[in-house]
């Protein structure tokens, strides 16, 4: 009979903080982002403040300030607020904002340590130029070929996000995704997301060659997260099935999905999209215009959900996982959880592979 393992007792003998720290990946994602739990808090627009990053990192893992489309001496605030924290944090750029090259700028010239480009793909230029400035850089990865283009262009490393993520997706699930990316491109370190809210799933993708996780629906329903209390009971009463993704009508309005909960915010924008494309028919406007009226449609109703606690028409912006969390913790309660459920799991694991009686 093999030796039995326990957490405390493993951690002891190796002299560490977790006996997570035994597999090569999550050493990897701890030493890639300078934290002690290589756990994302994923980027989301009016939830990713200062605070709630500083909540994250304080825990032990690393908050992303969300930029979205931030008025840019907010966004330079923001950035100043966690420098004088002086903790670990990682700055959102969304591409697709109007402000997105301003942000850009303003991140480089404050050199801020880890840059994580969303919404859609950089050019390379952006890239070189974050990467001038001192930043490590992520970007998503939604295909094998646009990871390798991603690599090549200078990425440090890749999020691998799947569709059940919450928020603005691709087509992919994550299951499909860690067979094209996760397994194809191990010279960079590859966090998961979309669909993760356990501990035991996180200890699997540590094994997979994950070098860390993100998350954001669970971390949108922390104690920190200034999200409205009503949003948050609706989240904390959502099954998976509710969050769906919305469709696109028409290919003369590329739209990108976003998966949230039903209400009657999301028919309101299938109404938009129909009233769009019939404006694009007319000639009233083109697409560019059509796509940034989409986001602003989607900006404003998330800030009326997250701000005003409008969950009958706001954008309820929620990954599949939300029918996996039934409460609100606080940060380090969640960390710490996920953490302790990681370790039982590689107990298990490691009972059931050197267990040969």
């Amino acid at each position: 009979m093999a030796p039995a393992f326990t957490p405390a007792a493993a951690s002891a003998m190796i002299g560490r903080m977790s006996i997570l720290e035994d597999i090569p990946h999550y050493r990897r994602g701890r030493e890639f982002l300078g934290v002690r739990v290589p756990v994302i808090s994923g980027a989301m627009t009016w939830i990713s403040t200062s605070g709630l990053v500083k909540a994250v990192g304080e825990a032990g893992g690393l908050g992303v300030l969300a930029g979205g489309n931030m008025p840019v001496d907010l966004f330079a605030a923001e950035i100043r607020e966690l420098r004088d924290w002086g903790g670990p944090f990682a700055v959102n750029l969304i591409t697709l904002a109007p402000n997105y090259a301003d942000h850009l700028e303003m991140a480089a010239k404050m050199k801020v340590p880890l840059l994580v480009f969303a919404g859609s793909f950089p050019r390379k230029s952006e890239v070189e130029a974050a990467r001038a400035s001192g930043a490590r850089v992520l970007c998503f990865a939604s295909t094998d070929s646009i990871a390798r283009r991603m690599i090549g262009y200078g990425a440090n490393g890749l999020v691998l996000e799947g569709s059940e993520a919450g928020g603005h997706i691709g087509h992919v699930s994550t299951m499909v995704l860690l067979q094209q990316v996760l397994f194809a491109f191990p010279e960079v370190p590859v966090f998961v997301a979309g669909g993760i809210a356990t501990g035991r799933m996180m200890l699997h993708l540590f094994l997979m060659g994950a070098a860390g996780v993100q998350m954001g629906t669970v971390f949108a329903m922390s104690t920190e997260s200034p999200a409205h209390p009503a949003f948050k009971e609706r989240f904390r009463r959502a099954r998976s099935r509710e969050a769906f993704a919305t469709p696109q009508y028409d290919s003369s309005l590329p739209v990108v999905s976003v998966r949230a909960l039903k209400n009657r915010g999301t028919d309101d924008f299938g109404r938009l999209q129909l009233k769009l494309l019939q404006q694009i028919e007319q000639g009233r406007i083109n697409r560019v215009q059509a796509q940034y009226e989409v986001e602003k449609y989607w900006v404003g109703a998330l800030r009326e959900a997250v701000q005003s606690g409008d969950v009958d028409r706001g954008s309820l912006m929620a990954g599949q996982s939300v029918g996996l969390v039934d409460g609100i913790r606080p940060v380090k309660e969640i960390i710490a959880g996920l953490v302790r459920d990681a370790e039982k799991e590689l107990v298990t694991v490691r009972r059931m592979l050197c267990d040969r009686d």
